[in-house]
């Protein structure tokens, strides 16, 4: 534990560890970081069964200590589990509890979501699981309000993650919460991931990764979008750009970016109202004229309906330290277009 201040994080291990979820939460948490400072996080591993313990692939662990590591642990990873159907031993039940009861929060991994549903951390919030293991936490445990069709769920002290991968989306997003949108980039940026992915619910988009090349008939288009965001875009004249009839058009921007224009063009305007909620002092109506929205009733019900707080409480939770000048108009694009992802990216088993 390098640190002396920050945030201390126990991660979970147990005989028969999900070695790709583990070392999800000891890339992101684990790994020195001498420029965060020395308030970025503290790390343990606590181990469930005497060890050494046995992970998937062979590999064998040992851990700072027990379950006594979770009494000061700040934040708890639960890097999936042994199997939906395998009990959660009691002694772990009750040290989650305890844990919660003070205040720390609990992050679980894939099947890890299990350990806080049998620990009953997870009656009445919503919470997420691996798609294959949705139907059955829903059977076994009614109180919790399954949420099979997105990347992650933040209930503020509780996190619950989908599938393996998506582990990385949600230890990105504590990172965010935690430490702001500039830290949780530079960790992105050394794992080479974006720092959002769209999973279809209130997750926020940095920049992100292509489906496909876009094509070089499209590409046109999207740079005329991206450097009018604040004007209409008639399907017809998008076509007449790209040159191709309007029924070739949508099938070659969808087969591009995996969206519709209309849906696509939605996606940059909260993109680019995100960031200059972020960066900049500009009002409300202001913002929402710049990026195509037109009044500031329309940005709210777009920001409500995908991210799940308005532009004002965003601003409040993800200003950037020294944030002031006003960022637009927008400049002019440079380089090649990054169109967003297509939804239900397919997340791994853990």
């Amino acid at each position: 534990m390098p640190n002396e201040t920050g945030p201390l994080v126990v991660v979970l291990a147990y005989d028969g560890l999900c070695t790709f979820e583990f070392g999800l939460a000891v890339e992101v948490f684990g790994l020195p970081r001498p420029e965060m400072g020395p308030g970025w996080y503290r790390f343990a591993v606590a181990g469930l069964d005497p060890g050494p313990l046995r992970a998937t692939g062979g590999v064998r662990l040992l851990v700072d200590g027990g379950l006594d590591l979770l009494e000061a642990a700040e934040i708890i990873v639960v890097p999936g589990w042994r199997g939906a159907d395998v009990p959660v031993p009691d002694a772990l039940c009750a040290s989650l509890r305890r844990a919660a009861a003070r205040g720390a929060r609990l992050l679980s991994i894939c099947s890890g979501v299990f350990v806080l549903a049998a620990a009953g951390l997870l009656d009445g919030r919503h919470a997420t699981t691996h798609w294959r293991h949705a139907a059955r936490l829903a059977e076994r445990y009614p109180a919790i309000a399954v949420e099979a069709d997105v990347l992650y769920v933040d209930e503020g002290q509780v996190l619950t993650s989908a599938g393996s991968a998506a582990g990385l989306d949600l230890c990105l997003h504590l990172v965010r919460r935690d430490f702001g949108a500039e830290a949780a980039n530079a960790v992105a940026r050394r794992l080479v991931v974006p720092a959002h992915r769209d999973g279809g619910q209130a997750q926020f988009i940095e920049r992100p990764v292509p489906r496909a090349p876009v094509g070089a008939r499209v590409a046109p288009v999207l740079d005329h979008m991206l450097a009018r965001l604040d004007r209409p875009h008639p399907l017809p004249a998008l076509a007449r750009i790209a040159g191709m009839s309007l029924r070739s058009f949508l099938r070659h921007f969808r087969a591009a970016t995996g969206l519709a224009p209309g849906e696509w063009l939605l996606q940059q305007r909260l993109e680019r109202a995100r960031e200059l909620l972020e960066t900049g002092n500009a009002g409300i109506e202001q913002i929402a004229q710049a990026c195509g929205f037109g009044t500031a009733a329309t940005l709210r019900h777009h920001f409500h309906r995908r991210l799940g707080l308005g532009p004002s409480d965003y601003r409040r939770r993800f200003r950037r330290e020294g944030a002031g000048a006003q960022a637009f108009p927008r400049s002019k694009v440079q380089g090649p277009v990054v169109p967003p992802p297509a939804t239900g990216l397919a997340p791994g088993d853990g």
